[in-house]
């Protein structure tokens, strides 16, 4: 290979449908790389998504949906596959990178039915077990497992969504009945939006501030019973949240109490109890780092959402890049065909970077999945181990999420008019998807917390995670940072000569694309703590306000860094990879990936200095006239990677039949002209009649 980029007006208009360069990808052996350490899991749930039982039903009403959602939950309880992260005592596998795996791929029946299973088992059933002991556990674990009691998780407020420690409900502990009280005490402290609140629901758990003899210990959770049958128990009241914009096979509702009485025992008490005298304990003597460390056993909805938005990303592109490759429009201006659409510049570039990421977001997650098994499965269980779950499991999300929603668009758009039908699945994958931006933690509230961690990093110490604490250290070190901007500017730009070949040359490679990437997030968190270096000399309100001043580019930051997350963990799947056709296709996928994140950041690369407008210039020309044309020839390849079955990608439009519709036309035409039958265009008369004219 050379280094030289060959400038060509008609890239990519040509077929490129078989590769030029002797690379083949085995979609076998790289779908094993995909699945990665829980396979089994996925394939098991692979399977059962096979079964019509458990698809979406396109055109069904909210009633219907709902209905069929319930029946698929019980479905999915008797086959045993959302019970692998209990406990063995009772029936589970305490598998948790297991059940997460096999949870994620529910997304390909149906995200509604997914998102509900998650509801119980993975935060109400969850909560549980993360959050309550022994007793507990034998005493309601039982009937969650089997949906013999249908729960909601019930800790988002009317009032307060991100902001937990906020909640206004109350559990206020009665000395002399043994029992805790629960309120809601204003309108804005209902618990809002839970899953299974509007009509399955027999139990929550509630989170609430909980108070002994006047004081209040902070966030806690407690079980509580809500209806009995059909009906809400004395003291609990609820309303339908209706139609949404999408996920309309879950039930959500709101639940508010009003006296209403539970057993002490009720209190999931693994990090705080209350004895039959009154007296609280808990093992965690911080109220602070008591709240981040019960709400942190809840990190697996995040995880999750991570994967399914994942493998969502991948129907779509497997749906889009299929019928890209079949579908033809307009003259080749070679005979009497028409080009392929994926043969056009334009839709490599709205198709194949978002491959590219998607291949990133999925050696990623898969290092999140190790890290959150590792965690729950007390294999490497240390705080700092659960700080940095937390931490990447909160920049991951962000990520995912809003790169599904721009997957799954581009994707429908690049299939024009078939992509809007409800059959070809990218109008409802985009509608269920949609949420997933802002529950389990709204994305840039999440990125925010990265920030912090960012900033932490940085400073090395934080007395406390108010804005003042984090601006006081934080700013003391910017002044350690020097800007040589300019002369990396000027460097380049002697050093390139004006050669394009040479300019790509110098940041192709694995290092140079981590470094430009690694540069701007280390540059964008050391710029803010320069700007917030006084604020520790300021009042606290004026301190929150130059903290509040530098927000979006606190979040910018955290941002940059979980693109570089992404593709460092791109870079490191590409060195355990031996089959030399995968190896090499990947690599060239991963250049993709990080030279699209520096084109779409120029602007900060040249303001910053640390792109010359040549070498800018020569990435934008590399993606266009090496990249997209070497990894043509096996994009479809790259999606069969995902193993995805005609009853798993159900759209018709990815069913071989535009191939077929293709394929009778060409013939249909070709008969003519054989036959002799085919009409005489007017143009061709206009050219004969000119031609003798001028003779």
């Amino acid at each position: 290979m050379t280094d030289t980029i060959k400038l060509s007006a008609a890239s990519g208009a040509a077929s490129s449908s078989v590769p030029q360069d002797g690379m083949r990808v085995d979609p076998t052996a790289l779908a094993e790389v995909l699945f990665a350490r829980w396979g089994e899991a996925r394939k098991h749930s692979r399977e059962l998504l096979k079964r019509e039982e458990f698809h979406y039903v396109p055109g069904a009403t909210m009633a219907e949906h709902r209905l069929r959602a319930s029946g698929q939950l019980k479905r999915l309880a008797e086959e045993g596959v959302v019970h692998r992260a209990f406990p063995k005592s009772l029936g589970g596998e305490e598998d948790h990178g297991g059940n997460i795996a096999s949870f994620e791929e529910l997304v390909i029946g149906d995200p509604s039915m997914q998102i509900k299973s998650g509801v119980q088992w993975g935060l109400f059933g969850a909560a549980v077990m993360h959050l309550g002991t022994q007793r507990a556990h034998a005493q309601f674990l039982p009937g969650i497992m089997s949906l013999a009691t249908p729960g909601a998780f019930a800790m988002t407020e009317t009032g307060h969504g991100s902001d937990v420690a906020a909640i206004g409900t109350t559990a206020t502990f009665d000395k002399a009945a043994d029992e805790f009280v629960i309120d809601t005490p204003f309108r804005a402290a209902w618990k809002d939006y839970l899953g299974n609140a509007a009509k399955d629901g027999q139990a929550a758990v509630v989170f609430a501030q909980l108070i002994v003899g006047g004081i209040n210990h902070g966030v806690h959770a407690f079980f509580v019973p809500i209806r009995d049958g059909v009906d809400f128990l004395p003291g609990v009241g609820g309303e339908d949240d209706g139609l949404k914009g999408g996920l309309n096979g879950i039930d959500n509702g709101r639940l508010h109490f009003t006296g209403v009485r539970i057993p002490r025992t009720n209190l999931l008490n693994r990090y705080g109890d209350v004895d039959e005298n009154g007296l609280y304990s808990s093992p965690i003597a911080s109220p602070g780092r008591r709240f981040f460390t019960m709400v942190g056993t809840l990190v697996q909805g995040r995880v999750s959402l991570d994967g399914a938005a994942t493998v969502a990303s991948k129907l779509a592109l497997t749906i889009a890049i299929r019928y890209a490759a079949e579908r033809r429009q307009f003259a080749d201006g070679i005979g009497d065909g028409e080009v392929v659409l994926l043969d056009y510049q334009r839709h490599q570039r709205r198709l194949l970077p978002r491959l590219a990421t998607t291949y990133a977001m999925s050696f990623a997650h898969d290092q999140l999945l190790e890290k959150f098994h590792g965690v729950f499965s007390g294999e490497h269980d240390t705080d700092e181990d659960r700080q940095d779950l937390e931490t990447l499991a909160a920049s991951l999300k962000p990520f995912s999420t809003w790169s599904a929603l721009d997957t799954i668009q581009a994707a429908r758009e690049a299939c024009g008019g078939a992509g809007f039908l409800a059959e070809n699945r990218f109008t409802q994958l985009h509608a269920d998807l949609d949420i997933y931006t802002t529950f389990e933690g709204d994305n840039n509230v999440l990125l925010q917390l990265v920030a912090k961690r960012l900033l932490t990093d940085y400073a090395r110490r934080l007395a406390k995670p108010d804005a003042a604490a984090i601006a006081a250290y934080a700013g003391q070190q910017a002044g350690q940072v020097v800007s040589r901007s300019g002369l990396r500017a000027l460097g380049q730009k002697i050093g390139d000569f004006g050669s394009t070949a040479r300019s790509i040359g110098n940041v192709r490679g694995q290092a140079a694309q981590r470094q430009l990437l690694t540069d701007r997030v280390e540059t964008m968190v050391a710029a803010v703590a320069g700007r917030l270096k006084n604020a520790g000399s300021l009042a606290p309100e004026a301190a929150a306000k130059l903290f509040n001043d530098n927000q979006n580019e606190l979040i910018e930051a955290a941002y940059a860094h979980a693109e570089l997350l992404e593709w460092e963990a791109f870079s490191e799947r590409l060195g355990t990879i031996e089959h030399a056709g995968n190896k090499q296709v990947l690599t060239w996928l991963r250049d993709l990936f990080g030279f699209t994140l520096i084109e779409k950041h120029l602007a900060w690369y040249l303001i910053n200095g640390r792109l010359s407008a040549s070498r800018a210039e020569a990435i934008t020309d590399y993606i266009d006239d090496r990249l997209l044309p070497r990894l043509r020839p096996h994009a479809v390849a790259l999606t069969d990677a995902f193993q995805f079955a005609p009853e798993h990608l159900r759209a018709p439009i990815a069913s071989g039949a535009e191939r077929e519709r293709q394929d009778e036309a060409r013939a249909y035409y070709a008969e003519q002209r054989k036959n002799g039958t085919a009409p005489v265009e007017e143009k061709a008369l206009a050219k004969q009649k000119a031609k003798r004219s001028g003779s």
